[in-house]
């Protein structure tokens, strides 16, 4: 502390020392400082008087100078505004503009006008409260433009749905009409250098060559000049303005897939079918138009844009469409019943492939189907043509053609191909073999070729595939529609025995014609019969088979009338004496054989003999069993006697030669079995019969002894019941014991017969 002190009072005496020393000069420092504040007094006084009066002198200059600022400064504002404004009014202009675009529809321009506002204009004054609000409008009118322009497009898409048809019946008119023109011009082309036309263009060679004025051909290409075209007949600018307004808008992708999935939607109901189009023509021409209408706005839109519809989209939607629309032919084309609507379908499917196919769409396909209605078409003809052939003959009267004069001959002649030199000779009138309906089958037969080669026109197929479809569709007719027809006349129960006749000649004229409807086919196609490839005509084993029914119809009819009088038969059993004649029922048979056999004279001689071995066969067996039946229980030795009387008649008829061709006695062997046991029992020659039985050249060699023991048993059980041996047993006791003999003879060989069996 004593040194902290110590130093405290050195510090103050040093302090006040330099006080001392500086005293002085604050004193002379002071009294100088009075002196300058009396100047300075006075030095303020005077400025202040300078001042007022300064101040009194600047008043009207700092008010001018106060103008000319006020000045200068509005006039650099006015400098300002008319700079911005420079730059705002073509902004203005612009955007005026684009809201008369907007309201004359002209959106593409508005479009554009919005892009140049965008990057040009607005950004030089985008301070502004107003380019602010139409930068926020801006995409307001690009959605509004959006929408009105795919509303503009939904119009469209609306429009060309409902005229989609009237667009295909025009394309299909006008492919149709450049067909025809350039058949017209092949024609006159071929009347010209003299060339068959048939295979380039599918058409039925006519008989004289049509020769085309060129002024014919003139006012055809006229004509077709006057089509319209898609783009006549539908304003397709939404579709263009469409998609140029959302190419602009950078959407481009949206508005090709909304057109394409609105079109895929459309094609479907387009591709749908009325659930009664197969009923009417018309029907199935709408759906085609339709259809065409469609594929041709389709491919006017690929031509005339790039990328809204591409090629591999077409043929997408093509393919997608041709499998639709090949079901629905399918389907459709099988409920049709008339030819006729099945021929016209089958051209409007012709003209429907071409059209597309002009176009650029394959149709290969449609063309195969149309092989498939073909067979469809072919199946309504055989229908129609058999109700045809059913109609011929229940009109038909089954009896020779007479001809009256020869005018009528020629007519006959000209429809049916028939050649007889030897009624050739012969002086009108005369009848020709066959009856009515054969020159009437002859000439349907033809028809249905004709009706068939129609189908085959513009099918683009070689001659020789027509000549093979004509031939396989003839064939068809032939051996299925005419020969069904044939056999049902045939076993009609109402047809006579002359019918049946007729019904043989008549298939046997059908048949030898059939080489002239191969010559016909021929002469349609230029296509020789001797071509590898060429199909034959079965008419031949058509009519065979018909004739053989007709055969056989005759021998049942024959046999049928036959157990018809023998069922007339009214045969007293138990008679002790013959009547000394035939009975009566057999006598009117065999004049009905007679009368019925001398019809047969036209008839092949092979099938005459038949039916007359037929009938004389089933005779001598209706007989026998008449003997054998087993409701017959006793018989005796007069019924035989008159039996007898009867089988004498029937062999008598058979020697007569009824039909000629018959050798010796072979008619007479149809009652051989009948004559050798009836000679057994009339003659009572049982001795011989066992001793030669099982012998070749025994005298009753067909008579079976159960036969034989059937009958003589029916005449024992008469001897004892009437007595008609009493005499014999009383006389001859010897011969009844015989009888007794010969019945264990006829047993025991019956019995060993068995065993053998």
């Amino acid at each position: 502390m004593e040194k902290l002190d110590a130093c405290i009072r050195n510090h103050d005496r040093e302090i006040e020392k330099m006080c001392n020393f500086h005293h002085q000069g604050f004193v002379d420092a002071i009294t100088e400082l009075l002196k300058v504040r009396a100047d300075a007094e006075k030095l303020k006084v005077q400025v202040t008087d300078t001042n007022r009066r300064l101040q009194d002198a600047g008043k009207e200059v700092i008010a001018q100078t106060e103008e000319i600022i006020r000045c200068r400064i509005q006039q650099r504002n006015i400098t300002t505004v008319v700079e911005k404004l420079q730059l705002c009014l073509p902004v203005l202009e612009m955007y005026s503009k684009l809201k008369e675009q907007m309201n004359v529809k002209r959106y593409y321009s508005a479009l554009k006008t919005m892009e140049q506002l965008e990057n040009v204009y607005l950004p030089r004054v985008s301070q502004y409260r107003f380019c602010q609000i139409m930068i926020e409008n801006l995409p307001k009118l690009r959605e509004e433009i959006k929408e009105i322009s795919m509303s503009d497009l939904k119009d469209f898409l609306e429009s060309i749905r409902k005229h989609s048809d009237k667009i295909g019946e025009t394309a299909m008119k006008q492919a149709q009409q450049q067909k025809t023109f350039n058949t017209a011009l092949q024609k006159h082309n071929n009347a010209t250098y003299g060339k068959n036309i048939y295979v380039i263009n599918g058409r039925i060679p006519e008989s004289k060559n049509e020769i085309i004025p060129k002024r014919g051909l003139e006012e055809e290409d006229e004509h077709e000049e006057e089509v319209l075209t898609a783009h006549d007949l539908v304003d397709f600018s939404p579709v263009y303005r469409c998609l140029h307004i959302y190419s602009v808008l950078g959407d481009g992708e949206t508005f090709e897939n909304y057109y394409r999935k609105q079109r895929r939607k459309q094609a479907r109901l387009v591709l749908q079918p009325q659930s009664n189009m197969h009923e009417t023509v018309e029907g199935y021409r709408r759906y085609f138009s339709q259809i065409v209408g469609f594929f041709v706005v389709e491919d006017h839109i690929l031509h005339v844009t790039q990328g809204l519809v591409t090629r591999a989209y077409t043929d997408e939607l093509w393919n997608m469409a041709l499998s639709k629309i090949i079901a629905v032919l399918r389907t459709h084309s099988s409920y049709c019943t008339d030819p006729d609507l099945v021929l016209e379908l089958k051209n409007l499917i012709v003209v429907f492939a071409d059209t597309l196919q002009g176009y650029g769409f394959p149709v290969n396909r449609l063309f195969d189907l149309l092989f498939e209605i073909r067979d469809q078409y072919n199946e309504t003809l055989l229908k129609k043509w058999a109700g045809l052939f059913r109609d011929i003959f229940e009109a038909d009267n089954y009896s020779s053609i007479p001809v009256a004069t020869e005018e009528q001959y020629k007519i006959i002649i000209s429809k049916f191909p028939f050649q007889d030199p030897e009624l050739d000779k012969q002086s009108f009138p005369k009848k020709l073999p066959m009856s009515q309906s054969v020159p009437q089958i002859y000439t349907q037969v033809k028809e249905f070729i004709y009706a068939s080669l129609k189908f085959s026109e513009s099918l683009h197929r070689s001659s020789t595939e027509i000549d093979d479809m004509l031939r396989k569709s003839t064939n068809l007719l032939l051996t299925r529609t005419l020969s069904s027809c044939l056999q049902n006349l045939i076993k009609k129960p109402h047809l006579g025995l002359t019918e049946l006749v007729q019904i043989i000649i008549n298939t046997t004229h059908l048949e030898q014609a059939c080489k002239y409807l191969e010559d016909f086919i021929t002469n349609i196609t230029n296509i020789s019969q001797d071509t590898v490839h060429t199909s034959r005509l079965y008419g031949l084993s058509t009519f065979k088979d018909a004739r053989h029914a007709a055969e056989g119809e005759i021998y049942t009819k024959l046999n049928q009338k036959i157990d018809e009088f023998i069922q007339l038969a009214d045969y007293d059993w138990t008679m002790s004496e013959p009547d000394g004649r035939a009975s009566g029922y057999l006598m009117d048979l065999i004049n009905f054989l007679k009368s019925t056999f001398q019809v047969f004279t036209h008839l092949p001689g092979k099938v005459a003999q038949t039916a007359c071995m037929s009938a004389c066969q089933h005779l001598s067996a209706s007989l026998m069993q008449m003997l054998l039946d087993s409701d017959l229980k006793q018989i005796s030795m007069g019924a035989v006697q008159q039996f007898n009387l009867d089988v004498i008649q029937c062999e008598l008829f058979a020697s007569s030669e009824p039909v000629p061709g018959f050798q010796g006695d072979t008619l007479q062997l149809a009652f051989i079995d009948l004559r050798q046991l009836l000679d057994l029992f009339m003659v009572w020659d049982w001795c011989t019969y066992l001793a030669d039985y099982g012998q070749p050249t025994s005298k009753y060699l067909r008579v079976n002894p159960s036969t034989a023991l059937t009958l003589l048993e029916k005449m024992k059980d008469t001897s004892k019941k009437n007595n008609i041996f009493a005499q014999f047993r009383k006389n001859d006791r010897d011969k009844q014991k015989l009888i007794e003999t010969v019945v264990k003879q006829l047993r025991s060989l019956v019995n060993g017969m068995s065993q053998h069996a």
